[in-house]
């Protein structure tokens, strides 16, 4: 597999949002009513019907203001949380090009998704159905930019072959972050500041909680469930079910006092 990622240049950011509004109109995502909370930034996080936005962080370099601002959205991890926790085959899926796209038919509205993301990037719509960022696949296959891509008017995103992206980045003297987080992103960020600063961390992991829950407790709870039903059909079968007698007794079944 050829793979394909997302090069994010926070320098250039211009927080125009033009990302943001070419998702929603590509992929029909519908218009949310938000709150001003004070701040530019709006929505204030990522939801279902919006998969990529700009995050504003106030920083001071200096003795100065400054903004940082980082675009939001699906990593595209090549050891993805999502897909290895998810227990419905075809719900989350790699395409041709790597990218963690999702089938909503295929969806069973477990969440085990949300947990298993180390980015806080799964979101659940109405039907409770994953929604995120799918890397606009279906542009991507028919030879097109993904929609936020060919939106950007400063060329802070950047899509193609994932290896040249990073020449390219790694030519330029920049800090990549991604480039082997999780056996490698597929949407890679250059900071011109410390991943802290963005909130991101250093060294990113699938959280252990939501495998000791998915692959040892439920499955020792399915265990001792289908044990006493077990347990349950060889007493009928070797002793027989209780009986009442005409006096109400009950006979069978073991001895009575």
């Amino acid at each position: 597999m050829k793979r394909k990622a997302f090069m994010i240049d926070t320098s250039l950011c211009i927080a125009c949002r033009s990302c943001q509004v070419a998702c929603k109109q590509w992929n029909k995502l519908p218009a949310e009513a938000t709150v001003n909370s004070g701040s530019y930034e709006n929505p204030p996080q990522l939801t279902a019907y919006l998969h990529n936005k700009i995050e504003f962080i106030e920083t001071e370099e200096n003795g100065e203001f400054k903004w940082l601002f980082l675009n939001k959205r699906c990593l595209h991890c090549s050891e993805a949380g999502c897909m290895k926790v998810c227990p419905s085959v075809g719900a989350l899926y790699r395409t041709e090009d790597g990218l963690v796209a999702f089938n909503k038919d295929k969806c069973i509205g477990c969440n085990y998704c949300v947990n298993g993301c180390p980015f806080d990037v799964p979101r659940y719509d109405a039907q409770n159905k994953i929604a995120k960022c799918h890397g606009c696949f279906d542009r991507v296959e028919n030879g097109l930019q993904p929609a936020c891509v060919k939106a950007c008017p400063t060329g802070t995103l950047t899509f193609g072959d994932r290896d040249q992206l990073i020449a390219k980045a790694k030519s330029g003297g920049k800090q990549i972050y991604g480039e082997t987080a999780l056996s490698g992103l597929g949407a890679m960020y250059l900071l011109d500041n410390k991943p802290q600063d963005y909130a991101l961390a250093d060294n990113p992991t699938i959280p252990t909680s939501i495998f000791l829950w998915k692959d040892v407790i439920k499955p020792l709870g399915i265990l001792g469930f289908w044990g006493a039903i077990g347990v349950a059909m060889l007493h009928y079968v070797t002793v027989g079910p209780k009986q009442l007698e005409e006096n109400g007794e009950e006979k069978g079944g073991g001895n009575h006092g």
